[in-house]
């Protein structure tokens, strides 16, 4: 009997025929992974040789084994030796070095995301009806029916659904888009190699594209040559919007209806389900800090979301022309479609010929005169079609093709997936958010009211009397500026800025997402963007009654004001000229209050576990102010990709969040390489999708009050929290504030270079880019420096000074509760666990002597490494686990796999900062000193590939 079972390729065969082995086996990893990785170093290894000649190669693997030596016998002998051999090396050398082991970590960061793809192919295959794949949305909705839900009751719960991501360009990603596309291509041949019905040729010819690709890689720029504009980075996150994304969001609208049908049966499934998923960008749109963004270029951003969004349903309704052959001499076609399709092509002006030639199938005729009243609008011809009609007519084609008996034609496949489409993206792709800061918008009025003659000096008054006075403006329907008056430059630009939003409005409604205000303060900081809206014609009040398309977002940031959000917003809502702003807001179908988190800024204020727990009370403060004025609010999560600056699993942060501030309403950015590796492949983009989903609805359904977690001493538990938390900020605040502790940063990380690297268009200080203090410096390359440097202080520091606090007052037995059964502590100790497990001292030391050799104290360092130590005997009394371990055996053995590589990356670091210092300034603007500064800007892409994090 012959087996005739097909099997995936031998790449075990493959490799050693071409005798390619790197490590990866034996480290703990999956067989496929491990596989992956070793072909993908192996072809490496084979396309540096060619490269650069067998001596190359030789000296990367040398520089290798050494640290992976170091790494095993905690030898710092070995490093040493690693470090002068990276020390007699020319620059050219350190270069191709640095290029080889940058590219592993972006070949393997897609081997890493293949796999996980895998993974969830094989649980969906192997899962059950009850025993879905974990955190999908059928695991979902059997938990809901588990607890007794029906499928109206869970049908009215995805109805309360309102996920919206938000895409952002602070940072932008630091790999080129040809690199990502050299990557795309080879995830794509390390996936086509698990199909089982390769051929031994076609495998072959797989390896072949792995290894063309990855030569192509080394041959292909890593940094860019010239600064990052926001067009860059507008076209960055459409590629997303455009690709994965756009193919996703209709998949997890399947899994809905799919799991919706396993569960309760076909019947209980709706034509149309709610929408549940909805886009938007700060990209082009976010202008606090950056000049670059303007109100011409906001114009721009618009236009080019909307003429992608047009592409890509023209280019789906040509699919749907080629596949709709249906003739109305064969099925019934319901008149309103007839005259519907003859309406259209004659007001697309589709030629007479065509309508005729398809008179007898009028489905086609309807697609016709859809895509070319596409093609009308791309072109900026005048035609009165919005994504409303369009939305309209693909449902009018699905309910006549149920009418007349092709009814899994209309609800399974390409034509619910465009409908699902055409509400999720409209012709506006993702709205736009704008953002700007209050301190802007107080020059901007103060301005606009000394024009008008009414209050020289408005930046003088008090709070009180601002608001009476803005009140007082708002009421009266005469502009402020006198025409041909000659404004400030903020109030010109603002005003220009709420021009493009009016225009954008009227032609497409949800173009347009929200108006954000950074550092809110004060109810005037509200009224002051009312009182621009309404000199621009966005807002106005009649008889009372207000009208106003466009939401305002208060954004609080600091520890400071995510204290205070529960006092401002009690004053905002209590507000009567607001209340009639929200109930317009209302009227418009436009329920939720928005309120931005900033967890960057609290961060960088207050560390690691203050921000968190600040974060945390807020969430809870503002829904229960917001429910005793009534008002819905949405959360808008300001969520970056590291520890410290918001990121982990997304999923387990909503679980966490406090139950009073689950409504279905969410928002959270996506920021940087999180949308990369999020959205780079449909697969892991569905994966994330889902697992927001699920943990949406169960935390919407299975609500557990706070005191189930915290036990009777609940009011005990939150106190014990803020005793934590507030040693933990003594502990930071004594670090940062430090007189040392600045100098020791500058000289010890490569914040001066990442000052100059050409990865995003905001420049990396307020305060301009010769003034770089603490105040002035953004979270994001805060964060990114101590992330090179192997510190990772941003995401657990203080965390052992608060442990050992609550500890030593005998605490211990409380925390350790805490950490059985309250999910919020439970993210908390692991969040900061892996940060832990990612630092690692015996690399950041290697820095600290570097800020020696500048002069610099080294006392900080000494710091540091005394609170890791307190941090990790702290941890192992708490949770019975160290800062030796991460959350998952997974991500602590990719660390383990990732440690010695990356190493190799740092020591290459140093020496080139060495370098630097050592030159003067007319050295450093030489030939010379370019090429010096482009390795530097490898290294820093390197190291943020390797850590899978620039910030």
């Amino acid at each position: 009997m012959t087996d005739d079972t097909l099997h995936p390729p031998d790449l075990d065969r493959l490799l050693t025929t071409r005798g390619l082995q790197v490590e990866g086996a034996g480290t703990g990893i999956s067989g496929p992974l491990s596989r992956n990785v070793n072909l993908v170093g192996g072809l490496l290894g084979e396309a540096v040789a060619e490269r650069h000649g067998p001596a190359m190669l030789e000296l990367v693997e040398r520089l290798r084994l050494l640290c992976r030596d170091a790494a095993q016998e905690e030898s710092d002998a070995r490093r040493d030796e690693a470090a002068e051999l990276i020390a007699r090396q020319d620059l050219d050398t350190l270069r191709a070095v640095l290029r080889a082991f940058t590219t592993f970590f972006h070949l393997v960061n897609k081997a890493e995301q293949i796999e996980v793809a895998r993974i969830n192919r094989v649980r969906e295959q192997r899962a059950a009806a009850d025993a879905p794949r974990p955190e999908s949305i059928a695991d979902a909705l059997h938990l809901l029916a588990r607890d007794g839900h029906d499928a109206a009751e869970v049908l009215a719960l995805i109805g309360r659904l309102d996920i919206q991501p938000t895409l952002t360009a602070h940072p932008t990603e630091a790999r080129r888009r040809s690199i990502l596309l050299r990557q795309g291509e080879v995830a794509a041949a390390l996936d086509r190699l698990t199909d089982p019905r390769l051929t031994p040729s076609e495998a072959e010819g797989l390896v072949a594209e792995v290894r063309n690709a990855i030569s192509l890689l080394l041959a292909t720029d890593e940094v860019r040559t010239r600064a990052v504009t926001v067009q860059d980075e507008v076209r960055h996150g459409l590629y997303f919007l455009a690709t994965s994304i756009w193919r996703t969001v209709p998949r997890i609208h399947r899994d809905v209806r799919e799991a919706l049908a396993a569960r309760f049966g076909a019947e209980a499934v709706p034509a149309e389900l709610p929408l549940i998923l909805r886009y938007r960008s700060w990209i082009g749109g976010d202008r606090d800090g950056n000049p670059g963004v303007t109100g011409q270029l906001s114009r721009w951003t618009l236009s080019e979301h909307r003429r992608d969004a047009l592409k890509l349903h023209r280019r789906t309704l040509n699919d749907l022309r080629l596949l709709l052959s249906v003739s109305s001499a064969q099925v019934p076609v319901p008149d309103a479609l007839v005259r519907r399709a003859e309406a259209l092509a004659a007001a697309a002006a589709l030629p007479h010929a065509t309508r005729e030639t398809m008179a007898g199938e009028p489905y086609r005729l309807l697609l016709m005169g859809m895509m070319a009243a596409l093609d009308r609008l791309l072109a900026d011809e005048p035609l009165e079609y919005r994504a409303a009609d369009f939305a309209d007519d693909l449902r009018l084609m699905r309910d006549s093709l149920e009418a007349g008996g092709l009814g899994g034609v209309a609800r399974d496949g390409l034509l619910p997936d465009a409908l699902v489409q055409a509400r999720t993206f409209g012709f506006h792709m993702a709205a736009l958010d704008v953002r700007q800061h209050s301190r802007v918008h107080e020059s901007a009025v103060a301005g606009l009211l000394r024009a008008a003659g009414v209050e020289n000096d408005y930046a003088a008054l008090d709070e009180e009397a601002r608001q009476a006075l803005l009140v007082r403006e708002l009421g009266v329907p005469r502009p402020l500026a006198p025409v041909g008056a000659e404004l400030p430059e903020d109030a010109r630009e603002l005003l220009d800025t709420m021009a493009v939003i009016r225009e954008a409005v009227a032609r497409e409604p949800d173009s347009i997402g929200c108006y954000i205000i950074s550092m809110t303060s004060t109810v005037s900081d509200m009224l002051e963007v009312l009182l621009l809206m309404k000199e621009a014609g966005l807002w106005r009040q009649v008889d009372g009654r207000v009208e106003c398309p466009l939401d305002v977002v208060p954004l609080f940031e600091t520890i400071a004001d995510l204290d205070a959000a529960e006092a401002r917003l009690e004053a905002l809502f209590g507000d009567a000229l607001y209340g009639r702003h929200l109930a317009a807001r209302a009227r418009n179908g436009k329920p939720f209050q928005e309120v931005m988190l900033g967890y960057s800024d609290s961060n960088k204020d207050g560390g690691y576990w203050m921000a968190n727990w600040a974060l945390h009370k807020a969430q809870g403060a503002i829904a229960r102010v917001a429910a005793r004025h009534g008002v819905a609010v949405r959360l808008f999560h300001g969520r970056g990709g590291t520890v410290g600056r918001g990121g982990g699993r997304a999923n387990q942060a909503i679980l966490a969040m406090p139950p009073e501030a689950h409504n279905g309403g969410i928002r959270f950015t996506e920021q940087g390489e999180v949308i990369s590796f999020r959205y780079a492949l449909p697969a892991i983009a569905r994966r994330h999708l889902e697992q927001i989903v699920h943990a949406q609805l169960v935390a919407l359904a299975r609500p557990v009050p706070e005191a189930a977690f915290m036990g009777p001493t609940r009011d005990g538990a939150r106190e014990l929290m803020q005793r934590i938390a507030d040693a933990s900020m003594a502990a930071y605040r004594g670090l940062i504030d430090d007189p040392e502790t600045w100098p020791f940063y500058l000289s010890a990380t490569p914040i001066a270079h990442i000052a100059g690297l050409p990865l995003a268009s905001r420049p990396v200080s307020r305060k301009g880019p010769g003034e770089l203090d603490f105040d002035g410096l953004r979270a994001i390359p805060w964060v990114f420096s101590w992330t090179q440097t192997r510190y990772t202080i941003p995401g657990w520091y203080g965390l052992g000074a608060g442990l050992r606090a609550a500890l030593d007052a005998g605490e211990g037995a409380e925390l350790r509760r805490m950490a059985e059964g309250w999910p919020f502590f439970q993210a908390l100790v692991a969040d900061g666990r892996r940060e832990m497990a990612r630092a690692r001292l015996p690399l950041a030391r290697r820095y600290a002597a570097l800020a020696a050799e500048a002069g610099a104290s080294t006392a900080p360092h000494d710091r540091i490494a005394e609170e890791f130590a307190r941090a990790r005997a702290a941890l192992r009394e708490v949770s019975g686990e160290g800062a030796d371990e991460a959350d998952t055996p997974v991500i602590a053995r990719s660390i383990g796999l990732r440690n010695p590589y990356t190493d190799v990356l740092n020591l290459a670091q140093i020496e080139l900062m060495r370098r630097w210092r050592a030159l003067d300034d007319d050295a450093r603007r030489s030939p010379g000193g370019e090429a010096l500064k482009e390795a530097l800007f490898i290294s820093l892409n390197g190291i943020a590939g390797a850590m899978q994090s620039t910030g």
